[in-house]
């Protein structure tokens, strides 16, 4: 193959994770009721009815499991399974505008936050509330210490530290790189153009790491463009679909707030003008990030489908 690859990079927590229900042409919500009852997606099925699969997408997704690297698909863009996620919609959207050969890869878990488990390398400690908390690579003494000390593997604190899951999740992401031609048939090169990060379940829920999401999420595109040598690499992230754009009072939207800021423009001069952000309410069918919106395959082909347009956006401007 002598085109690279053309790699993006989808992050976060269990939003990002397959939730959508496939099977059930007769059931509300499933993602045979959207294709073969409500006519909806067309691409996804052939002429016979069954399943298209792009042979110019691939789909890899790996996980942390028991301190090793899970890798839980690797396949050409397809529905194989009975849950779906995101990329399926990220994957069509890209693969229908580059000519390049493309690679979908995610890397991530569920129940993270970006103030703690995700926390990008260099974060510093800081006070919220009169309550010292941990920067990168450092803890806390114990569950019941609150004291802030920097985290020793095996030692005298928490076994966990600010931006252990983002170590995880990028190393694993690297892995997957480094040994290309296994994830993508043929292919010897890459290069890595967008980020996608659907997020902000978990630090909702804290007032600290809500408040401090903004700069986080500037740290975190910062950390990952160089950690990727992608310094030029597009991201986009998207709101939790229960969240209303002009909810500036619940944790969830001030999250939305945050982002919407960060693509703003704001920090054009910092990072460039291709940050992107997607308003997802409009296209969630119900329940919350939470609940997984019930497993709604339409909320995640809706959300998949917005984010891959305005990645698409972002990288032909």
């Amino acid at each position: 193959m002598s085109k690279p690859v053309k790699v993006f990079i989808v992050m976060g927590q269990s939003n990002t994770l397959e939730m959508g229900k496939v099977m059930g042409a007769d059931k509300t919500g499933s993602l045979e009721n959207a294709v073969k009852t409500e006519g909806l997606y067309p691409f996804l099925v052939d002429d016979a009815g069954s399943w298209t699969t792009r042979k110019d997408v691939r789909n890899v997704s790996v996980m942390q499991k028991r301190g090793n690297m899970g890798v839980y698909r690797n396949d050409w863009l397809t529905i194989s399974s009975k849950k779906i996620g995101i990329e399926i919609g990220i994957g069509h959207q890209l693969g229908n505008a580059i000519d390049e050969p493309v690679m979908v890869l995610k890397s991530s878990i569920g129940n993270r936050s970006l103030g703690w488990d995700l926390l990008p390398p260099g974060s510093k400690g800081y006070t919220y509330d009169g309550k010292a908390l941990p920067g990168y690579k450092e803890t806390f003494k114990s569950k019941k210490d609150k004291t802030v000390v920097p985290y020793v593997k095996g030692g005298d604190c928490l076994q966990w530290y600010g931006g252990k899951q983002y170590d995880d999740d990028v190393t694993n992401a690297k892995k997957i790189l480094a040994d290309l031609g296994k994830y993508y048939p043929d292919a010897t090169s890459y290069e890595v153009v967008g980020f996608l990060w659907w997020q902000g379940d978990k630090d909702m829920r804290n007032a600290a790491h809500t408040a401090m999401y903004e700069k986080n999420l500037v740290s975190l595109v910062k950390s990952l463009r160089n950690d990727f040598n992608a310094p030029k690499a597009a991201f986009v992230t998207a709101s939790l679909g229960q969240t209303k754009e002009d909810d500036t009072e619940s944790g969830h939207g001030k999250i939305l707030q945050s982002m919407k800021t960060f693509a703003s423009g704001k920090y054009k001069d910092e990072l460039g003008s291709n940050l992107g952000f997607v308003y997802t309410n409009p296209l969630s069918k119900g329940s919350s990030s939470s609940a997984h919106y019930s497993g709604n395959a339409q909320t995640y082909m809706n959300v998949g489908l917005a984010l891959g347009e305005k990645m698409v956006e972002l990288i032909k401007k």
